[in-house]
């Protein structure tokens, strides 16, 4: 591993990135502007002293910031390009803000209630995505949202995240951490806390930031701080609309248990107007005039060739040679019946009135639509029907709308055990692919 490298007067790390301007620093780390050599591109990179971290134990801190950062991929949230490291740092070499600190705008005053609903907007479609995949952040606030050159908001600073896995048995996390002006009552009183529930609080704190141009919950006394946030005791000024000021009320509940969710939050009358384009999904739309047309009128008979065929086996999947290298969150289920298309479509059906799912069907396809809202708005799934031949059919199911985690959950304890009695099982014994 070859390496020139001085802090104070830069220099090229790792053979790879020339070192620029110190950008920040905290108590474990610095952070500085870096230029990729083969890219051009610019990059920030995070410097770890690996002693300092090891004698406050704070290593598995570290290793959890780098496994949450790699598998939270989405486009408000800082990507992490590599990690390196030698016998003394840890180096992130990470997605470069340009734009700087969201804090260093609000400090400048309140921000228009148009421009602070966008990137309220952003924000949340991140956290939502974070605990999609069960990582809670625990430590939002204006200085870890950063803003790219076109204004674009990322969440950084991962450090003081939890996994779903930290769960004690009682279901919570009981970790006391994150910024006392933007924590959680529940957080301080130490008897154990939903992540998700103190992300939302915390991005409540946010969006009154945003639109007030100060702190809801201030005092020079921090235990008095703490007993305003304990009762939720503050005040919206006057120039705040009754929409905003009604969803920040539902946010700063202090009653976990009772203060409003992510769905709800992404449902209200204030979220939604001027919703970026970029954050309306597919997975929001019912089924359109369009599907409706097509469903009615049906379609010709569908046939598979032989490369098809060989791709719906589980052993013989081809696809990964054509992908690019990225992670691809599987969310098709296909399996073999040689049940008529009618004995599919019935058992749809079945697993569509129990679950009081409405049903569009035509001779070989079928669409489901959930009627309850969940994190993505309502769960729609589209259920293909293929003849390779007239006594075989194959299968494919997908999620047309909704949230991934919710269409997983769904197909394991409700779609696999309805269908396992008419997929086609092989004389080895193997039957509906996972």
């Amino acid at each position: 591993m070859t390496m020139a490298f001085d802090e104070k007067c830069g220099g090229v790390l790792h053979g790879k990135y020339e070192l620029g301007r110190l950008l920040g620093h905290g108590t474990f780390a610095k952070v500085y502007h870096a230029r990729h050599l083969q890219s051009g591109k610019s990059v920030a990179m995070k410097i770890v002293g690996k002693e300092k971290v090891i004698r406050v134990g704070m290593m598995e801190q570290v290793k959890r910031e780098i496994s949450v950062m790699k598998m939270v991929d989405h486009p408000n949230i800082v990507e992490l390009h590599e990690v390196m490291a030698s016998k003394t740092k840890i180096y992130f070499a990470m997605e470069y803000a340009r734009g700087g600190e969201l804090f260093a705008k609000i400090a400048r005053g309140r921000l228009r209630e148009d421009v602070a609903r966008n990137y309220f907007q952003q924000l949340i479609s991140a956290i939502d995505f974070c605990h999609s995949r069960g990582v809670y952040h625990r430590d939002l606030k204006p200085e870890n949202l950063l803003l790219d050159e076109e204004g674009y908001l990322k969440v950084t600073d991962f450090g003081l995240s939890a996994f779903s896995d930290h769960l004690r048995q009682d279901g919570l996390l009981h970790t006391t951490c994150g910024t006392p002006a933007y924590v959680a009552p529940e957080v301080i009183g130490k008897k154990g806390y939903d992540g998700a529930k103190a992300d939302i609080w915390s991005c409540g704190v946010i969006l009154f930031v945003l639109l007030a141009g100060y702190l809801p919950f201030q005092d020079d006394n921090i235990v008095a701080m703490y007993r305003k946030i304990y009762r939720g005791d503050f005040k919206c000024p006057p120039w705040l609309s009754a929409e905003s000021r009604k969803l920040i009320t539902k946010m700063l509940d202090p009653n976990p248990s009772t203060r409003i969710t992510i769905a709800k939050i992404m449902d209200s009358s204030w979220f939604k107007k001027s919703l970026s384009k970029s954050l309306r999904t597919k997975e929001e739309q019912e089924f359109s005039a369009e599907d409706e047309v097509n469903i009615e009128k049906g379609k010709e008979t569908e046939t598979l060739n032989a490369f098809h065929i060989i791709s719906l086996s589980e052993g013989f999947d081809l696809s990964p040679l054509f992908e690019e290298k990225k992670r691809v969150e599987r969310e098709e289920l296909r399996f073999a019946t040689s049940r008529p298309a009618s004995s599919v479509i019935s058992k749809l059906e079945e697993v569509a009135k129990t679950k009081n799912f409405s049903v569009k069907k035509s001779d070989n396809c079928v669409r489901l639509q959930g009627q309850e809202s969940g994190r993505k708005g309502k769960l729609g799934i589209e259920a293909d029907i293929f003849a390779v031949a007239p006594s075989f059919l194959v299968v494919e199911v997908k999620k047309s709308s909704g949230d991934s985690l919710e269409y997983k959950q769904f197909c394991s304890k409700e779609l696999r055990p309805a269908l396992k009695d008419i997929a086609w099982t092989s004389t080895t014994g193997n039957s509906m692919p996972a």
